[in-house]
C-alpha cells in the first residue's frame, strides 16, 4: 500500500526566496522607522549643548550682577528648591531629559507680551554689554537666546526687546529657580521634505530656560532654543545618493534571485519533472541533469538516479526470475500430470492393462520430480533470504572453516594461510556460502577442498580451491546466472552459488571465478570486522 503525503497547503522553494528576497529588499525601508531612536539623541544632544552655552551666558549675568552697586534691588524671587550650586551659582549636575517618545510635544512659543514692569537701568546696561555676546554665540551655534530679567522682561537678544515672556510654561518654571526644558512645535518658513511624515524630529525645536542665580534668588533667566539636527533633512539632501543606492539594492536583489533560481529553484524543478518521468518508465530519464546549481543538489540527483537504476535492475531481475521458476516449475509439474494421468486412465481401464513395472516406474517419476520441487522450493527460501539477510553478527574464520569440516565429513577439506580474522558477517550466513561451495565442489566428483585466507587493508580474502571436474570456459561467464546448471537429469537447480553471491553482496563483499589448470578455484572478499 502506498502511502502518499498528506494534500496540504505548502509554500513552494520560490514562493520562500522570494519572501526571502523581498524582506531583504524592504529593509532599508523599514530602517527607517527606527532612526527616531537615533533622533532623540539628537534632541538630547541638542539640549546638552543649550545647557552648556547657557551656564556659561549665566555665569556672565551673575558676574555682571554682581558688579553692580545694589545687586539686591535687581534680584527677583527666592529659589523654592535650592540645588547643590557651583561658585556662580548655576547647577553642575544638569543633564539632559528630553524624550522624542514620552515628552509632551507643546505648541508653537506663544508670543511676547508687553511687560509690566519696565526693566532696571543696571539691567537694561548689563543686557547692552551681553548683547554682543549672545549675537555672537547664536552665530557660531545657530541658537537663539533670549536674557530676561527677573520678571521675564527680555534685556537682550536679536529681537523682542522689552517685552515679557513670563507667560512662557518653560520661563515660569526658571523664574521660580528652577532649569525647564521642553519640545515645541517648530515654525518653518521653508517647504518640509517628502520624508516629513516619517521623522517627529523634522517639525520640532528645543526650548531650555536656564535660572541665573545669584545669592539663592533669581536674578535673569537665559532662555535658548534651537532646532536639532535632522536626520530626515540629510536625506533628503543626499536624495541622489539614496536614489542610488536603492537602484543597487535593488539590482543585488535580481542578481540574488537570479542565482538562487539558476543554482536551487531550476534544478529542483528539473529533478522533479526527471522523477516523475522516471516514474513512468521511461528510462531514457536516467541521465545526469544538464546543470545541477550546487553540489548537494548533483549528489541528490546522482543519488536518485542510482536508486532508480537499482530499482530498475531489481525490476528486470524479478522479471527474469519469475520466467525461470515458472519454466523450473513446469517441467516436473507437466510430468507429474502426465504420469498421474496415466495411472487414473489404468484404473479406469479393464485390470491388469499395465504391469506392476510400468506402475512403479511412473510412481518413480511422480516421487522423483516431487523431490525436485521440494528441492527448488528449498532453494528459493534461500535465495529470498540472501537477498534480504539480517546484516548483523561478527564471525572468526577458523570457526566456520571447523564447523565446515564437520559438516563435510566425506570431503578432505585442508587449511593454508592465516584464518584468524574477524569478517563482518554472522556465523550462520557465512555457513552458508561455504556449504553451497562445498556443496558445489562434492557435485564435480572433487575430494579435496584447499582453504585459504590472508589480509588485504580494511578486507580479508578467502580462497577455496578444489580437485574436481572444473568449470568449462564455455560456461564461466554463466555459473552465477540463477537457475544455469550442467545437473538438471541429477537434481541441480542452479540456484546455488546465485545464493553464495547475493548473500556476499548483501554484505559488502564478493565472490568470483578464478583461472585454473583443475578443479574450480573461488575468491571471496569479504570486509574486517
Amino acid at each position: 500500500m502506498t502511502t502518499r503525503v498528506m494534500a496540504k497547503w505548502r509554500p513552494t522553494l520560490g514562493m520562500i526566496i522570494f519572501a526571502v528576497l523581498m524582506t531583504v529588499l524592504t529593509l532599508p525601508l523599514v530602517s527607517l522607522f527606527f532612526f527616531r531612536l537615533y533622533e532623540n539623541e539628537l534632541i538630547r544632544q541638542t539640549e546638552a549643548e543649550l545647557i552648556a552655552q547657557s551656564a556659561v551666558l549665566a555665569a556672565i549675568f551673575a558676574q555682571e550682577v554682581e558688579s553692580t552697586p545694589d545687586p539686591i534691588s535687581l534680584l527677583g524671587a527666592a529659589v523654592l528648591s535650592p540645588a547643590p550650586s557651583g561658585d556662580n551659582g548655576f547647577d553642575r549636575s544638569l543633564q539632559p531629559s528630553l524624550d522624542l517618545a514620552g515628552e509632551d510635544l507643546l505648541g508653537p512659543r506663544p508670543e511676547a507680551a508687553p511687560a509690566a514692569v519696565p526693566p532696571a537701568p543696571p539691567l537694561i546696561a548689563i543686557g547692552q554689554r551681553l548683547q554682543v555676546v549672545a549675537l555672537q554665540t547664536q552665530s557660531v551655534t545657530l541658537a537663539g537666546f533670549r536674557l530676561l530679567d527677573s520678571h521675564g522682561v527680555v534685556i537682550a537678544g536679536r529681537e523682542e526687546h522689552g517685552l515679557s515672556l513670563a507667560h512662557v510654561k518653560e520661563v515660569e518654571q526658571a523664574l521660580q529657580g528652577r532649569y525647564k526644558a521642553v519640545l515645541r512645535t517648530r515654525i518653518s518658513d521653508e517647504p518640509p521634505p517628502p520624508l516629513y511624515s516619517l521623522s517627529r524630529g523634522t517639525r520640532i525645536r528645543v526650548f531650555s530656560a536656564m535660572p541665573v542665580i545669584v545669592r539663592d534668588r533669581v536674578a535673569g533667566v537665559i532662555y535658548a532654543s534651537r532646532t536639532p539636527n535632522n536626520i530626515v533633512k540629510h536625506i533628503y539632501g543626499e536624495q541622489r545618493k539614496f536614489i542610488l543606492a536603492g537602484f543597487t539594492i535593488f539590482g543585488a536583489t535580481l542578481v540574488i534571485g537570479f542565482i538562487f533560481s539558476r543554482t536551487i529553484t531550476r534544478p529542483i524543478h528539473a529533478l522533479v519533472a526527471r522523477a516523475v518521468e522516471m516514474g513512468r518508465g521511461r528510462r531514457e530519464a536516467l541521465e545526469p541533469l544538464a546543470h545541477h546549481g550546487t553540489r548537494e543538489i548533483a549528489l541528490l540527483s546522482q543519488s536518485f538516479i542510482d536508486m532508480t537504476e537499482r530499482l530498475h535492475e531489481r525490476s528486470d531481475y524479478i522479471r527474469t526470475f519469475a520466467a525461470h521458476v515458472s519454466h523450473e516449475l513446469k517441467t516436473p509439474l507437466t510430468s507429474i500430470q502426465g504420469a498421474a494421468e496415466l495411472l487414473r486412465d489404468d484404473a479406469a481401464a479393464a485390470p491388469g492393462s499395465m504391469t506392476g513395472p510400468e506402475r512403479l516406474r511412473f510412481l518413480d517419476n511422480i516421487i522423483a520430480d516431487t523431490t525436485r520441487l521440494a528441492a527448488m522450493l528449498h532453494r528459493l527460501r534461500e535465495l529470498a533470504r540472501a537477498d534480504n539477510p539480517e546484516i548483523r553478527g561478527n564471525t572468526l574464520l577458523s570457526t566456520s572453516v571447523a564447523d565446515l569440516k564437520s559438516a563435510f565429513a566425506n570431503l578432505d577439506i585442508r587449511v593454508e594461510g592465516s584464518l584468524d580474522s574477524s569478517v563482518a558477517i554472522s556465523a550462520e550466513n557465512l555457513s552458508i556460502v561455504l556449504s553451497h561451495l562445498a556443496d558445489n565442489s562434492i557435485r564435480h566428483r572433487a575430494r579435496a577442498l584447499t582453504v585459504s585466507g590472508r589480509s588485504a587493508g580494511h578486507d580479508v580474502i578467502m580462497t577455496l580451491c578444489d580437485d574436481g571436474e572444473g568449470i568449462s570456459p564455455a560456461n564461466r561467464d554463466r555459473i552465477f546466472d540463477a537457475f544455469f546448471t550442467t545437473r538438471r537429469e541429477s537434481g541441480g537447480t542452479g540456484m546455488g552459488l546465485g545464493i553464495v553471491q547475493a548473500m556476499l553482496r548483501a554484505h559488502g563483499g564478493l565472490i568470483r571465478l578464478l583461472a585454473s589448470d583443475k578443479g574450480a578455484v573461488f575468491e571471496i572478499r569479504l570486509p574486517k570486522a
